[in-house]
């Protein structure tokens, strides 16, 4: 019965992490969808390249200081992850379903730094977000480190701050030291739509990460077998699967009061609040709950969307920095608040509160203090940005030497 027991839970960890892997075809699709026809090969190059580099990067250094005991700010170094880690499943298992999560983090980036960021500072910056900045905050929650440790644990089951926040931080920095794209401001900070050119593919990639976030989130629960884990996992996929359609709910109907119109760019991005929102207590939420989280989820995207572009004047051609950073840190503090365990709502008190808003001001300020450090080392040495030129004319001829549609 033991040899049973570990072969599903095996089985049920490595297909979620195929369905988490997926999602990078999601993310690819997303980005493509909503940029510009003559950037669309650099932007797959980019997104099949993080996952190429961060599979490496993470198996070589990433997943021994995410996960190693060394202390409770980093687990040190355990070179090509040699060392034992889990007695319920292989290591390698568990290797490769954390590896694909820190594809994710990396990826993430990507989409806000599109259409003027030089493909070879590309490849540094993805291969330093794997190397270091993923883990080490990474340990700090689930590797035993100092968050895990708390009077009352910091909460994020599966990484509404740990991979989402911390992506849409370390894009904000990148996009903030990048500037704008050419044309996107006027003389007179006049805000220029800059239109995607494919909204079928941007929708096709939001339905696969809908679809990879059953492996992503229920995923997480690392176990099948036996009745506990069944109905964990069931409830998360109901509240994974509401928040979402809560979030692009909400989102449609607040654009469709406010501007007469309901917009499928703006829609699909609130599917996906709502889905990052939901990441960190889609364990511990009843499906109602989720429910408002997504709901909240896709108006507060709407918000930080046009916070950022029209205020802030932060050039974001995807919206990841509100759909993964706002809604990330919007989504671990909603654990204190709706965990049927440990939230204000439900009469436990503002401990787990305490340590989620402990938890999300460490990783936000470490992800910006390390990202402000790369992508200016970056932007300094080797640069960060593609010429005008470049930029104006399309970045697949001049970085690839071909174009995605002949």
């Amino acid at each position: 019965m033991e040899e049973l027991i570990f072969s599903m839970n095996t089985m049920w960890v490595l297909i979620a992490a195929a369905l988490v892997f997926f999602m990078q075809a999601g993310f690819a699709l997303v980005e493509m969808g909503m940029t510009r026809s003559k950037n669309a090969a650099n932007i797959l190059m980019k997104n099949l390249m993080d996952y190429v580099i961060g599979t490496i990067a993470f198996w070589f250094i990433g997943f021994g200081i995410m996960f190693g005991s060394a202390n409770g700010w980093w687990g040190g170094f355990d070179f090509m992850s040699q060392n034992t880690y889990r007695t319920d499943m292989p290591d390698l298992a568990f290797l490769i379903f954390q590896t694909v999560f820190a594809a994710t983090a990396a990826t993430i980036v990507s989409g806000a730094m599109a259409e003027r960021t030089k493909f070879n500072a590309y490849l540094v910056y993805s291969a330093v977000i794997s190397l270091v900045i993923y883990p080490i905050s990474g340990h700090w929650a689930w590797g035993g480190g100092w968050l895990s440790t708390l009077e009352v644990p910091f909460h994020d089951f599966a990484g509404s701050t740990v991979v989402h926040m911390v992506g849409g931080i370390a894009a904000f920095v990148g996009a903030l030291v990048l500037g704008p794209r050419i044309g996107k401001y006027g003389k007179d900070g006049k805000v220029k739509a800059i239109p995607g050119h494919s909204l079928p593919m941007a929708t096709l990639g939001v339905f696969i990460l809908w679809i990879g976030w059953f492996g992503f989130n229920p995923g997480s629960q690392l176990a099948a077998a036996g009745t506990v884990n069944a109905t964990a996992i069931s409830l998360i996929f109901v509240t994974t699967n509401i928040a979402a359609a809560g979030g692009a709910l909400s989102t449609l109907t607040y654009m469709w009061l406010k501007y007469k119109k309901p917009p499928l760019s703006m829609t699909l991005n609130g599917a996906l609040a709502g889905l990052v929102a939901v990441t960190a207590g889609c364990d511990a939420f009843t499906p109602g709950g989720a429910l408002i989280v997504g709901l909240m989820a896709g108006v507060l995207v709407v918000l930080s969307v046009e916070f950022f572009d029209k205020i802030a004047k932060i050039d974001d051609p995807v919206g990841a920095i509100s759909v993964h950073g706002v809604c990330g840190l919007f989504g671990s503090l909603m654990v204190g608040f709706f965990s049927t365990s440990g939230g204000v709502f439900y009469g436990k008190g503002f401990g787990l509160l305490t340590s989620q808003l402990i938890g999300v001001g460490a990783v936000a300020a470490w992800v910006l203090f390390a990202s402000t450090i790369l992508f200016l080392g970056i932007k300094y040495t080797m640069g960060l940005r593609a010429t005008a030129r470049e930029e104006e004319e399309g970045l697949d001829i001049y970085e690839h030497g071909e174009s995605a549609y002949n």
